[in-house]
């Protein structure tokens, strides 16, 4: 029994010949389409070679010396001998041979595939027996369908790209100096513990950025795993079965095929469509591409004995692309790294004339250098300390954790998307879904649930909804066109099982529902197959909308059977049958059979039609037919649609639906979805054909495209005018794609979205985002998780640059004015980890908030730092520096430290301008947590993670001072100088809203 096919709606050619399961480790979906498209190879051997990653000791090419069948012509002498030594009547290399050169004469001497299948255990019907004993007999005689697989980096190699930052390596590389300069001289004392410190807060950095780099790798791992989960349908034991992508068939022989058209591109490295049939050339090799056209395979070879055998699919799916957002902060942070350099070299030369000027001084009141005493030694020293000062500054003034939080970020985001089932393949896609203005989407399937029933039914002058006692109301004769039309003129199949009384029905939504319809009327499958002989197809496409097939029956009578859609049928049929009678079709009745199109299209039913004739030779005819029925098919809207389409228009996007629908239908299914309205602002041409918009000039088209929501009887030449009229106009378009004909339209869109369960591999190679359950939501969420991205990385922006600001001026300002700086190198290095890694993953973790879906989308240009994040940076910066520089020189009398020596006063002070300072970034985290309209504490208690960090940051501070001031540099703090280090973190907060609150015009900024 042959296995349906995937779909009938979109039956578009586009399936690759597979490529073994170490091709789908590549692209995650390469084979999927192997057995599909309108063309689709049904696996004869029934992935015979259903197969695990074998061990060893399991045959492989190198076993056969395949290499040595590449480089020359095969000339093959097969002597076969009267029994095998094993089950099977042929060996391994034999099987290889037949995909090489000169193939065909090896298959030839096995009787073709009639010969070969046998040997084989297979039953070119049913496929393999399908059992596990039988799959583990295959796998240990074939091989595996899997090629070695590339080692993933382990925990070892992030730590060691941690530890090649070059601030980082200059730091420890001076504290060292310093250090071993310090043991020389013998001068060390406690004074050592500075550079203990440096080194410790640099082995931290290291560590802590390794972890976080390694954990985002698991996550990408995780998603290509995911990627790679992909299940395909085969034939076994006669009956439709679904296996895991590892386990498709590669190599094989053409079984049987109509019009098969395969591109061998990627394969023989020519740029051409070769025909294939089962006597001059029905070899076919895994990675090829089916064109056009159907057909059914039996499988050869497998895994490292396939023609595709080079292990592409060791390459990772995630290969650490960078996005635009990270190209973009990657340049803020160069410009920064180019201020904090010039700035640190100025720094460096000032200090290092002023120390040798003799103007610098010690905290006794004596000179630093003296050109007359101080020695070789302690000049070094000075250099190496000023050298610090300067790459201290550049450590705090480079926002190097930027392009990471976008990197958080992403994992994040593909983590929770994945639980929405949409599988993110490009990661820049997501960000361009934040900012997209235009959905162009199929209808079925993606706003519709696939779930056809036919409803309505037309038939010898007989219409009725009543499907059940239809049978009652029509000819015998009627009833026997209709169902041998049914049974014969398909991809699907139904399958009796043992001891039920329903079938099971496999096929498309489409063909499922006309099969039911055909079971509904007594249709007896098997048999009408059985007593009949398909000997021409003409295949279905989107243009032609219909499909054909040539039968000879058991009497010796020849007929053509058609069905497609409705009025193209209609359209050629001549006749009609009135019960027991042909009749010709008058005006009046073809009028009759158009009103009752019209009729089904309004309530949104799908119309097509069976039509027949006798044949006699040549070309299959399409014209002067006989209209058997007219049946209509309800395909209802997705539960929660309507919300979804006006979630889009509240976010500024418009949808626009595409589909093979008559204008009628796809308008009616429209109007319940909620794409048209009805209302009186709705503006004209928002529904138009297909053949209507095509027929247009250049300059008309990108006139009306921007107003079109609805075009039915669309093909995928249409949608590609289309897409290329919107992204004239400036829109950034997102399309939805099935088949290989939608692929040159995914490449237009900005962004592009395969279907899961409706597309082939050809369109999930094309496509950015695979929506895997092909619900029209999924899309949504992605549009709610790209601004969600894309508003994140603004605030960690904000956040990162107030740091980095505020830093840099406090140490830049108190380093020319008393030659020091009132944080440590340890002590940046600090606030520089709670930042850099703590803060993005807080703010990593904020869920989209649903005010996203109320704004417009960011157009193209609109600068990525708005005038509210100016606002709210110059207050922050403008507070802490104030705050901090006031502390830094009239700490001593505010904390009242006038009765402390002069070093524990400066170490006190200090300690808590470190502290306020961490505080400042802790409550400003916060402020940066949520939109400027919504209150800052919202949902706050519901982000478990976005807690644990602030808390995790407080503690981790509290150590530090409390604990590690020996490494620090830090003293103990008493209750007071705790509460005006919170007091003065708290009232940053309370300045950063200040903007928003006095400057009523920055609320209308919509993009933070």
């Amino acid at each position: 029994m042959k296995s349906p096919q995937r779909s009938s709606d979109d039956l578009e050619a586009g399936g690759d010949a597979p490529k073994s399961r170490n091709h789908s480790r590549r692209r995650g979906r390469g084979i999927f389409v192997a057995v599909d498209a309108s063309i689709r190879f049904k696996s004869a051997m029934g992935c015979e070679k259903e197969i695990e990653l074998g061990s060893h000791d399991q045959p492989t090419a190198k076993d056969v010396k395949l290499s040595q069948l590449e480089e020359q012509p095969v000339q093959v002498e097969i002597e076969l001998p009267a029994s095998y030594p094993d089950e099977f009547g042929i060996r391994l290399e034999e099987l290889v041979s037949i995909s090489c050169d000169g193939g065909l004469s090896v298959l030839k001497r096995f009787d073709g595939v009639s010969g070969l299948s046998p040997l084989l255990h297979t039953d070119l019907d049913k496929g393999i027996c399908g059992t596990h004993e039988d799959i583990r007999r295959r796998r240990n005689k074939f091989g595996s369908n899997e090629y070695p697989l590339k080692k993933e980096r382990n925990f070892w190699m992030f730590l060691g790209e941690a530890s090649r930052s070059f601030t980082l390596i200059v730091l420890v590389l001076a504290a060292l100096a310093s250090l071993l300069l310090q043991i020389k001289t013998k001068t060390i004392s406690h004074e050592w513990y500075d550079e203990a410190g440096i080194i410790v807060a640099v082995i931290l950095v290291i560590f802590v950025t390794a972890i976080s780099n390694y954990n985002q790798s698991l996550q990408f791992e995780k998603l290509n795993d995911e990627k790679r989960n992909i299940c395909i349908e085969v034939t076994r034991n006669g009956r439709l079965v679904e296996v895991p992508i590892y386990d498709v068939p590669a190599d094989g022989v053409l079984v049987s095929g109509y019009s098969l058209q395969i591109g061998e591109y990627e394969t023989m490295g020519t740029n051409r469509t070769v025909h294939k049939d089962t006597d001059i050339d029905p070899i076919l090799i895994s990675g090829s591409k089916v064109e056009d056209g159907i057909g059914r395979m039996l499988v050869t070879s497998v895994g490292m004995n396939t023609q595709w055998r080079m292990p592409m699919a060791c390459i990772p799916l995630y290969t650490g692309e960078e996005t635009p957002l990270q190209v973009h902060l990657n340049r803020v942070v160069i410009a920064f790294g180019l201020i904090s350099i010039s700035v640190a070299l100025v720094v460096f030369l000032i200090e290092s004339c002023l120390c040798f000027m003799g103007r610098t001084k010690n905290t006794d009141g004596s000179p630093m250098f003296d050109a007359g005493k101080t020695t070789l030694d302690e000049k070094i020293d000075m250099v190496i300390k000023f050298i610090i000062l300067g790459v201290t500054i550049i450590v705090v003034a480079v926002p190097e954790g930027l392009p990471l939080a976008v990197t958080l970020n992403i994992a994040y985001m593909t983590r929770k998307l994945l639980g929405e089932k949409v599988l993110v393949q490009k990661l820049s896609a997501c960000e361009a879904m934040g900012s997209a203005t235009t959905i162009v989407c199929h209808k079925t399937g993606i706003l519709t649930l696939n779930q056809m029933e036919v409803v309505d039914v037309c038939a010898g002058r007989v219409r009725t909804h009543n499907l059940d006692t239809m049978a009652a109301e029509l000819s015998p004769l009627l009833i026997s066109l209709i169902t041998e039309g049914i049974a014969l003129n398909t991809n699907g199949s139904v399958y009796h099982p043992e001891g039920q009384s329903e079938p099971e029905v496999f096929g498309s939504a489409t063909e499922r529902a006309i099969l039911n319809f055909g079971v509904k009327l007594g249709m007896n499958f098997d048999e009408i197959k059985s007593k009949s002989t398909i000997f021409r197809v003409s295949p279905f496409n989107s243009r032609r909308k219909r499909r054909g097939v040539a039968v000879q029956l058991h009497d010796s009578q020849v007929r053509v059977h058609w069905k497609g859609a409705a009025k193209t049928i209609l359209a050629s049929c001549q006749w009609y049958m009135d019960k027991d009678n042909i009749a010709a079709m008058d005006q009046e009745k073809r009028f009759y059979f158009e009103k009752t199109i019209d009729e089904m299209s309004k309530e949104g039913l799908r119309c097509a039609a069976l039509a027949y004739r006798k044949f006699t030779d040549g070309d299959i005819p399409e014209s002067n037919l006989v209209l058997l029925a007219i049946i209509g098919i309800k395909d209802s809207c997705r539960p929660g649609i309507s919300r979804a389409i006006q979630q889009c228009r509240n976010a500024g996007v418009k949808v626009c639906m595409v589909t093979g629908d008559d204008l009628l239908t796809a308008k009616a299914i429209a109007m319940q979805c909620g794409i048209l309205r009805g209302t009186l602002d709705e503006p004209a041409n928002t529904a138009i054909l297909a053949s209507e918009f095509a027929s247009m000039s250049e300059a008309d088209r990108e006139e009306i495209a921007e107003n079109i929501v609805v075009m039915g009887r669309s093909s995928p030449d249409e949608n590609l005018l289309l897409l290329e009229a919107l992204r004239k106009k400036g829109h950034v378009v997102a399309a939805t794609g099935k088949g290989i004909r939608d692929a040159p339209s995914l490449r237009q869109a900005n962004i592009s979205l395969a279907m899961g369960i409706g597309g082939t591999a050809i369109v999930k190679e094309c496509s950015d985002i695979i929506i895997l359950e092909d619900n029209f939501t999924s899309i949504v969420k992605v549009i709610q998780w790209g601004r969600f991205l894309y508003t994140n990385a603004q605030r960690f922006l904000q956040f990162r640059l107030t740091v980095n600001a505020s830093a840099l001026i406090i140490c830049v300002v108190v380093a020319v004015h008393s030659h020091e700086i009132p944080l440590n190198v340890a002590q940046l290095l600090w606030i520089n980890l709670l930042t850099f890694t703590f803060g993005a993953w807080a703010l990593a973790s904020e869920p989209p908030m649903d005010n996203l879906m109320r704004r417009p989308p960011v157009r193209k240009g609109e600068p990525f730092i708005t005038k509210l994040m100016w606002a709210k940076f110059v207050a922050q910066v403008s507070f802490q520096v104030s705050a901090l520089l006031y502390l830094n020189f009239r700490g001593e009398s505010i904390l009242k430290l006038e009765n402390k020596s002069l070093d524990q006063a400066n170490k006190v002070k200090n300690t808590v301008i470190f502290n306020c300072f961490v505080f400042c970034q802790v409550f400003n985290e916060v402020e940066c947590r949520t939109s400027y309209q919504g209150n800052t504490f919202s949902g706050i208690l519901k982000n478990h993670l976005f807690l644990g960090t602030i808390l995790l940051n407080v503690i981790l501070q509290i150590i530090v001072i409390e604990c590690l001031g020996i490494f620090f540099y830090t003293a103990r703090l008493n209750l007071k100088q705790w509460l005006i280090s919170i007091g003065i973190g708290f009232f940053s907060q309370v300045i950063g809203r200040f903007p928003f609150q006095a400057f009523p015009y920055l609320r209308n900024e919509d993009h933070i």
